[in-house]
């Protein structure tokens, strides 16, 4: 059960990807306007045919019209000339024009009905894409400041402060240690430093204490050197 679960899990996070990726906001802004032109563009198209079709109404109308007016003068040029049925063939074809002049007039004003809904529907379309354009850059600067706004906020709620501060703590000891280290290497060498210093001094001292030596057994005449210079380092050595 435990590996179907995960598998279940797995398959729902790569749909839930696929439908993130799906949804990426600046391709869906883009998509909507693309979708928004392919609808205005069938619309204009539409609209071009309501158009042509309103105005062969139109003149089947206008023309049934001027049929029925034809047909009466002729009726009338027929009762002028005494013709009573040919009057009456003339008035029958007006009525017939007149029944085609009615039902065209009915057409056409249906057809201009629609046409004028097809109309603003095009108008509408046509602003509600220059809207979406116009907040097209915006709507992406907002998606993009998101995503970035996003990200910050998984890099900070990543980042482990307490972790930081013992690597931080971790290397301050290190250049502590180094830094008394230093200190002691330092004190060591000044300490042996100043042991050959004094050895120096002191090698130097005893020169001239035994140059003052000769110079007074020289002066005085007395024992000679090399006797009073034993005899100083045998009282020296007891």
């Amino acid at each position: 059960m435990g590996i179907f679960k995960r598998l279940a899990d797995l398959l729902k996070s790569n749909v839930n990807d696929l439908i993130d990726k799906a949804e990426d906001p600046e391709k869906m802004v883009k998509q909507i306007i693309s979708d928004m032109q392919k609808e205005l563009a069938n619309s204009t198209q539409a609209l071009g045919k309501a158009v042509a079709s309103e105005r062969m109404a139109e003149k089947r109308y206008k023309d049934s019209e001027v049929n029925a007016k034809n047909w009466e003068l002729k009726a009338k040029a027929a009762l002028q000339a005494g013709d009573t049925e040919l009057a009456k063939k003339a008035l029958a074809n007006k009525v017939k024009a007149d029944e085609d002049t009615e039902s065209y007039k009915e057409m056409y004003e249906t057809i201009s009905s629609q046409t004028d809904a097809i109309r603003d529907q095009v108008e509408v379309l046509k602003a509600k894409l220059d809207e979406a354009k116009s907040r097209q850059a915006m709507l992406i600067a907002r998606s993009q400041m998101a995503e970035t706004q996003k990200n910050l906020a998984k890099s900070v709620g990543g980042f482990d402060p307490s972790s930081s501060i013992e690597k931080f703590n971790r290397m301050e000891e290190k250049i502590m240690r180094k830094e008394a280290e230093a200190e002691a290497f330092a004190e060591i060498s000044g300490v042996a430093q100043y042991a050959e210093d004094d050895t120096f001094e002191k090698l130097q001292s005893d020169a001239k204490v035994d140059a003052e030596l000769r110079r007074l057994m020289a002066e005085m005449g007395g024992t000679t050197e090399d006797e009073t210079l034993n005899k100083a380092t045998l009282e020296a050595g007891e």
